[in-house]
């Protein structure tokens, strides 16, 4: 498999189905981004079991979940590789190999890893495999030597561990200079490129609740089931927007309204193509002369208008789970070729081809 393009990777972890947070934060980009790219996305099946390794039937489902939103949103099998991670055993063993240029202060210092700790309540009770899966993102990265990995904000930091871990390995293996710029590793004879992320047009979008102790809106996620996912129905995400938290303060609708921090407003205007009318409603809300029943109403229609077509295309797909699963094999395929290469440049780099 040849391509002329620049290659992109980048995917998801299989926790559920996807949602509006996945869609602002890299899905539509990755759509966008098909024509113009050599495109792989990996479905992170292993690194679901770094938080769940007692529920292996949840992640099968969640993979072939994930598989579906995707082509329901958009992703052309014909110019797009989706892959299964636990398919292609290179990635397994590169991850190996990169754990050794990452120490383990240096593991310990990812804020990600981080905001898990804390967010999920874990204390210490996490397994070694939980640790490992920063180095096994570094691994689903730069097996496929891409060019650009459109993320949320959220993965920053472990993008931030990929271009590191890269570095380290053309400096130590390959001789690049230390005083390199990163975009002249390649022409120096580095075989790993430094990557670049993409972020998505929204950084973070808010859930539909309000706000923790702290008084900080928090992002969209399952686990907090303050979610619209793209497979919901019109009557779901109806309830969902008309239970969604927005100005605690403004208790009848000619008080006048806070738009800043108002996950209402904050969704119009990630959403609402109509800017002008944002804008209007937003100085009506301001003072007093537009409630919030009125709003959120004119919210669902844009979001029904987005998910709709997205869901009935997933309805389609459910019911067709062989072209489903014939496209995630062809997809392993493709994916073995291009890490198997970089498995035997690797090795032959470090003078372990035998």
């Amino acid at each position: 498999m040849t391509s002329t393009k620049p290659r992109l990777l980048t995917g998801d972890t299989p926790t559920g189905k996807l949602h509006l947070g996945h869609w602002v934060g890299s899905l539509e980009n990755r759509i966008n981004l098909q024509d113009d790219y050599e495109c792989f996305f990996i479905l992170a099946n292993m690194h679901a079991f770094t938080t769940r390794m007692d529920k292996p039937e949840d992640i099968r489902q969640n993979t072939i979940d994930i598989a579906i939103d995707y082509l329901s949103a958009g992703i052309d099998p014909k110019k797009s590789t989706i892959f299964i991670q636990s398919e292609v055993p290179a990635i397994s063993e590169l991850c190996f190999f990169f754990s050794m240029l990452i120490p383990y202060p240096r593991l310990m210092r990812n804020p990600t890893i981080k905001a898990e700790i804390r967010d999920k309540n874990l204390g210490d009770n996490y397994s070694f495999g939980f640790l490992l899966y920063p180095i096994g993102q570094v691994a689903d990265i730069l097996a496929f030597r891409p060019e650009i990995v459109p993320v949320g904000e959220d993965q920053i930091p472990h993008l931030e561990m990929t271009r590191e871990v890269a570095r380290r390995f053309n400096q130590v293996y390959c001789g690049v200079d230390q005083h390199l710029e990163d975009s002249e590793h390649l022409a120096a004879g580095g075989l790993l490129p430094i990557i670049a992320p993409l972020i998505g047009r929204v950084k973070r979008l808010v859930g539909t609740g309000g706000p923790n102790e702290q008084g900080q809106l928090l992002k969209m996620s399952k686990s907090l089931n303050n979610a619209i996912l793209l497979s919901d129905d019109a009557d779901t995400v109806r309830k969902k927007v008309m239970g969604m938290y927005t100005d605690p303060n403004r208790l009848k609708a000619t008080d006048k309204g806070q738009v800043e921090n108002n996950p209402l407003w904050i969704f119009h205007e990630t959403f609402n193509p109509d800017k002008a009318w944002v804008s209007e409603a937003e100085d009506r809300y301001r003072n007093g002369a537009i409630g919030d029943v009125d709003c959120k109403k004119r919210l669902v229609e844009v979001l029904v208008e987005l998910i709709e077509p997205i869901r009935t295309k997933r309805l389609d797909f459910e019911n067709n789970l062989d072209y489903v699963l014939d496209v995630l094999r062809d997809g392993n395929e493709r994916a073995n070729a291009i890490a198997d290469d970089t498995l035997h440049d690797t090795k032959e780099a470090m003078k372990q081809i035998f």
